[in-house]
């Protein structure tokens, strides 16, 4: 089987799940024609079985021996022909199917890193993760039906054709009779669809809502509140339950329907056709072959109300791929560079110099958050970078030079060497120094196999301090040219504090960095303090400078204590 691709030439118009559904046959049109076609041949050589059975029969009661070795050799040869289009039809219904599949999770994954801080903003953990779990399936099989479903049309209208050459009542009763059976499954697919968008969102909540608990398991445990957010996860579960009831209901009647309108269908064709045999009007061969025509239009009926629910499944789920699709980035870069230089929030009057150790100390904390993701093109924002506007550069470029760590920030599961260097090309002296100036090396200790030991999912078997020394190992390694920390030393102890702090000043010394902190023992290691109140800077200076001139940033830093 062919390679899957690894990579699309972009990102679909997506404003509509028809729309996208179509893009994704579009891109892998070449294998879903070789498909049909196989999948032709397959519904082809089963459908002149009966055909070839049924002129067989004739030759056996006309005694004739050599058209009976004909039509023998045509029926081996069609069971040849089935045999190996099933097989070349079946590999690529695989194929389609993963490649419908997984390339809906290169462009979501492709579009979510684009999104960066827009998508947590937007959209719910539960309904993104959605996508991967059930989503994609129902893409993939809506690519594979189109394969069977196309092939039964074929089928479908052969055999119309043969039963019309042969007998025009019969013919007509199936070329009537299909679309009747057809039709006749529509007012199904409505309240199906609908069921089945309702049950995906209830779903995606679900998610989210056992994402938070895990999330939050110990704080929960600690506050007392398991039981609270276990009856909350029950409540929701049952209403998923009978939100899927309601879909398997209509799902039901659907598969049902599959059953009883072909049945009808080979009831009426075996009823005439027995009738036109005693009346001498259609050969014994004739009559088997409508028989068997009337069983054979099973299997492609079948396939075409299968297809409409596969259909239906894929555009709901193609639905929320679209959603998705549709969110745009916050921000957005240009095309301009930047030598680098002074970089200036116009709005709060906050300047970061080259070079030098700076310190943010904010009234409100949300305040420096705010003027931090503006410095770090997470919000829109007047900024200048050097003589170029923030907003000119690339995205891309601007998070390669620009890093504002958090307390937000994920440990992911995976090796720990491998989380706190991402980019794989920090030495083992750059981790060891990194590690010393976070005080994380007591946590590296403390592991069976140090740096080599796997980091559960979020860094859950590490405390909140541990978690926060890790994520500033992880900060300085990546040594971006600036690096903006939100407090980074809000969850260790007071003595952890005053290392870190000490150390991370002369680690840094020379490297442009920004600390929003209202912790003394921070700011008395930075070499300039900016005070920013209602949004602006007050006052600027040394810690102990503004301790002595500005009596707002004193009250802010000390907390009403005296020094």
């Amino acid at each position: 089987m062919r390679s899957l691709p690894v990579a699309d030439p972009g990102v679909p118009d997506a404003r509509s799940p028809v729309r996208y559904l179509c893009w994704v046959a579009r891109m892998q049109a070449g294998a879903l024609l070789l498909g049909i076609t196989y999948a032709t041949l397959w519904w082809l050589a089963m459908a002149l079985v009966p055909a070839a059975m049924g002129k067989g029969i004739d030759a056996i009661t006309a005694k004739d021996m050599s058209a009976l070795a004909t039509w023998g050799t045509v029926l081996f040869g069609l069971g040849i022909v089935q045999a190996a289009a099933g097989i070349l039809r079946h590999r690529m219904a695989v194929y389609n199917w993963l490649s419908g599949a997984y390339r809906t999770v290169q462009v979501t994954v492709r579009h979510a890193t684009r999104l960066g801080a827009t998508l947590p903003k937007r959209m719910s953990t539960g309904e993104v993760v959605s996508v991967g779990n059930s989503d994609i399936a129902h893409i993939g099989n809506a690519m594979d039906i189109l394969l069977r479903g196309s092939g039964a049309v074929v089928a479908i209208v052969a055999v119309t054709v043969i039963l019309i050459g042969t007998s025009l009542p019969l013919g007509l009763t199936v070329l009537i009779g299909v679309p009747v059976m057809a039709l006749a499954v529509i007012p199904l697919l409505r309240p199906l669809h609908r069921r089945q968008h309702a049950h995906r969102d209830l779903q995606g909540d679900l998610s989210t809502r056992g994402a938070d608990i895990v999330a939050g398991l110990r704080v929960l445990r600690g506050i007392g509140g398991e039981q609270v957010f276990a009856d909350r996860y029950a409540e929701e579960s049952q209403r998923v339950r009978h939100a899927g009831v309601r879909v398997a209901s209509v799902e039901s009647m659907l598969e049902g329907a599959q059953i009883l309108l072909p049945g009808l269908l080979i009831a009426g064709v075996t009823w005439l056709g027995a009738t036109f045999a005693t009346q001498g009007e259609i050969t014994a061969g004739q009559l088997v072959a409508f028989y068997g025509y009337a069983v054979f239009l099973v299997a492609p009926m079948r396939t075409l109300t299968e297809a409409a629910d596969k259909l239906t499944k894929g555009h709901v789920a193609a639905r929320r791929v679209v959603r998705i699709l549709a969110l745009e980035p916050e921000v957005r870069g240009g095309a301009a560079h930047s030598g680098g230089g002074l970089l200036r929030d116009v709005a709060s009057g906050v300047a970061i110099h080259p070079g030098v150790f700076t310190a943010i100390a904010a009234a409100a904390p949300e305040e420096a958050i705010t003027i931090a993701d503006r410095l770090g093109r997470y919000h829109d924002g007047d900024v200048d970078f050097g003589d170029v506007p923030l907003g000119t550069l690339p995205i891309a470029e601007v998070r390669r030079r620009i890093l504002v760590a958090d307390n937000a920030a994920q440990l992911f599961a995976g090796v720990l060497r491998d989380e706190l260097d991402v980019s794989g090309e920090a030495s083992a002296e750059d981790i060891a120094a990194a590690l010393y100036v976070a005080c994380a090396q007591d946590i590296v200790e403390a592991l069976p196999d140090g740096l080599d030991g796997r980091v559960a999912e979020s860094g859950r078997e590490f405390s909140g301090g541990q978690q926060q020394r890790l994520r500033l190992v992880r900060a300085l390694l990546s040594d971006p040219e600036v690096l903006i920390l939100i407090e980074p030393t809000s969850a260790v102890d007071a003595h952890s504090e005053a290392r870190i702090a000490d150390r991370l000043a002369k680690a840094r010394a020379g490297k442009t960095t920004l600390v929003c902190t209202t912790s003394p023992l921070v700011l008395d290691r930075a070499d300039r303090v900016v005070y920013v109140e209602d949004g602006v800077v007050c006052a600027q200076g040394t810690h102990r400078e503004l301790l002595a001139t500005a009596p707002a940033y004193t009250a802010v830093v000390t907390r009403g204590e005296d020094l």
